[in-house]
């Protein structure tokens, strides 16, 4: 079966897969080469691309942050239609989980719950609008792909590790300055490199004969805009009561410490203050882009 869970829970993760992509370069050097794999639209158009052979990618790692914190409309397209698409066109997707030391799985959202948490690490929006300090990415996605390819062997041959951002996300596009991976690890976007946009990649996904999926995120992300937050109030509003409540609880705790209160939206309200129990999509802002590359794709 293709699709694999990895964790240091489970040593057997750690072992190199017979199937893991490897490519060589000019150079003759032989190098891993991996797509980080969000579960939105350009993940997805990639993973059709490369069942086409257009895309040089076999292998597809998704950093699923925990059930209790993905958009759980991603979870369920993932399930459903990435993974038999995968193991029907024998493409490796597999998924990566938050690991303690003690070999313990962490969530996002269980981190952001955790009584004796004091900083936040979701960019909430400050009082002043500013962004907050974010670790959500880097924690739960760049460094678990980071410690996947550490032990499949990344260090010794290096690897290229392929980005979904579209055409009309070029701002978007980075080179990789974290010093800890700089020497072994580049940063590749093949759908720039074909001139796709997001338009284009909803086309391939359909011609595939697949449901275009949702955008991916997490359900409590603050770079949501008015209108995925409004969206959520009529269409899913159980899960809107938890970002609600979610939101009050951070507060709270920032009350105790004596620091300004802190927003998901932009509108710097309170979520059920800021959205409206009437449809005010029409004229309402897109989600704000992840500049990491690892969200929202």
């Amino acid at each position: 079966m293709r699709w694999q869970r990895s964790s240091q829970a489970d040593p057997r993760a750690d072992r190199p897969s017979s199937r893991i992509a490897l490519i060589r370069t000019l150079g003759g050097n032989t190098m891993l080469k991996v797509f980080s794999f969000g579960g939105g639209v350009q993940s997805t158009a990639a993973l059709v691309l490369a069942a086409q052979g257009q895309l040089d990618y076999r292998v597809f790692l998704f950093c699923n942050v925990g059930a209790d914190s993905e958009n759980p409309d991603t979870l369920s397209y993932v399930s459903r239609y990435a993974l038999p698409y995968a193991e029907e066109h024998a493409l490796t997707l597999i998924e990566l989980h938050y690991t303690r030391r003690d070999g313990s799985q962490e969530t996002l959202f269980q981190r952001l719950t955790r009584p004796d948490s004091r900083s936040i690490g979701i960019p909430v929006r400050m009082s002043n609008g500013a962004p907050g300090r974010r670790a959500c990415t880097v924690d739960f996605k760049i460094k678990q792909v980071d410690r996947w390819l550490r032990a499949h062997g990344a260090v010794a041959s290096g690897a290229f590790v392929g980005l979904g951002i579209s055409l009309d996300e070029l701002t978007r596009m980075r080179t990789n300055t974290d010093p800890d991976t700089l020497a072994w690890k580049t940063l590749d976007y093949p759908l720039i490199d074909l001139r796709l946009d997001r338009a284009q990649c909803v086309k391939i996904i359909r011609r595939a004969g697949l449901p275009v999926p949702p955008k991916s995120s997490c359900w409590f992300c603050p770079y949501h805009s008015q209108r995925t937050w409004q969206e959520m109030r009529q269409s899913h509003p159980a899960l809107f009561q938890r970002a609600v409540e979610l939101e009050a609880l951070l507060n709270e705790r920032r009350a105790l410490l004596g620091r300004d209160r802190v927003f998901f939206s932009s509108k710097l309200k309170p979520l059920d203050q800021a959205t409206s129990e009437y449809d005010q999509l029409t004229f309402l802002e897109e989600d704000l882009p992840c500049e990491s590359g690892y969200c929202f794709i």
